[in-house]
């Protein structure tokens, strides 16, 4: 078999994987780099005077009842934006699969949300869900239902919740109806001629065929609560009210800038990447062994 494109020798090869190796060293692991090391030091505010502690600013980390809260915040989060987004970007896309009247329309309609920046989300459902202007708040007042995420935490973790999920689902949809459409449709068609239904269908020969497209929306929505959420949650909430929303990206933010503790909020982001990657890399090694490719 003659290769389609050969060098003779390196130089080539790496001048092309120069920029791309230049930006990952600058904006990841000389960024992350830094922050291994600012774990291990106590300095003030300015940054002028600096301490080494060792492990001190973990030890108090991991004993500080506020970053548990936080991490159970998260936990929480996580799970159910994952699950709903997910659930319905794909029940979204198999009902944008049919042959309907319209279907393009539905498509644009469901994709505008990804175009939405999340702080401007948060200000959108804010608006939609405020106790005193939001509209869909009066309606929820006026069936007796008290609704108030300004001092009810449930409230505004519900809230987040919906805002993460509704930003969040247009990206899942064009992956999911991608993944719907490359499905043969010869294999339907067998499946309907042997008498199976439209549910036995789906569980037994579409999903399994969408398992690579599920799979790597998985892993993608993990990082999505983890990191991309910090917006929303910062224009609606604030973490508030009382850290009721506070997730552990939100509080690495809220300790370093509001609390000034540099030292403290660096060990926080490093604890939360190795949770990520560690999330990451079970995914791969147990959930991928269920993916049929």
């Amino acid at each position: 078999m003659q290769k389609n494109a050969y060098f003779h020798g390196l130089t080539v090869p790496l001048m092309l994987l120069l920029p791309q190796l230049a930006i990952t060293i600058v904006f990841f692991y000389w960024p992350a780099s830094q922050a291994v090391w600012q774990s291990f030091l106590l300095e003030d505010a300015f940054g002028t005077s600096t301490q080494f502690v060792w492990f001190e600013n973990y030890t108090t980390l991991f004993a500080d009842p506020g970053y548990l809260r936080a991490f159970i915040n998260t936990a929480i989060f996580s799970t159910f934006v994952c699950v709903f987004s997910l659930s319905l970007a794909l029940l979204f896309a198999v009902m944008a699969d049919r042959q309907i009247r319209g279907a393009e329309a539905y498509k644009t309609l469901l994709i505008w949300p990804y175009a939405v920046a999340p702080a401007v989300a948060g200000v959108l459902w804010i608006f939609m869900f405020d106790p005193s202007l939001g509209m869909l708040a009066r309606g929820l007042q006026s069936l007796g239902i008290a609704w108030n995420p300004r001092l009810n935490g449930n409230d505004a973790m519900l809230l987040v919740i919906m805002a993460a999920t509704w930003k969040q689902i247009s990206y899942n949809f064009l992956f999911f109806l991608a993944g719907l459409q490359s499905i043969p449709k010869s294999v339907i068609e067998a499946a309907v001629i042997d008498g199976a239904r439209p549910v036995r269908r789906f569980w037994t020969i579409v999903f399994p065929l969408l398992s690579p497209t599920t799979f790597f929306l998985l892993v993608v929505n993990i990082v999505y609560v983890f990191f991309d959420t910090f917006g929303i949650i910062d224009t609606m909430t604030g973490g508030g009210p009382s850290g009721a929303t506070e997730t552990l990206v939100y509080k690495v933010y809220s300790d370093g800038k509001g609390g000034s503790n540099l030292g403290g909020s660096a060990a926080q982001s490093v604890v939360l990447l190795v949770m990520v990657i560690a999330m990451t890399a079970i995914q791969f090694r147990f959930i991928e062994r269920r993916v049929s490719y």
